[in-house]
């Protein structure tokens, strides 16, 4: 493999490292902030209302996430268009 394959193949590993980290963070977010919500009281399922409350919890868990991390891309290329 030559050095530019080389420089491909180590830039994939480390999106795929990122991708992997955000989902996991997001997944842990969404657990702490809407699970520990919306649950109360663990049972054996959910009820109705929990089910509501999760629903639209993880919505806008979501769409703040996305907002946030779209805002730091726009940052982040910004900052590296005026780094040229």
């Amino acid at each position: 493999m030559d050095s530019e394959g080389v420089k491909k193949a180590i830039v994939q590993a480390t999106l795929q490292e990122t991708n992997t980290a955000n989902a996991r963070a997001l997944i842990e977010g969404i657990t702490g902030s809407c699970f520990e919500k919306c649950v109360p009281k663990p049972g054996t399922s959910l009820s109705s209302s929990e089910k509501t409350c999760l629903s639209y919890c993880v919505e806008k868990y979501i769409a703040s996430w996305n907002e946030v991390n779209g805002t730091y891309i726009r940052r982040l290329r910004q900052g590296a268009e005026g780094n040229h």
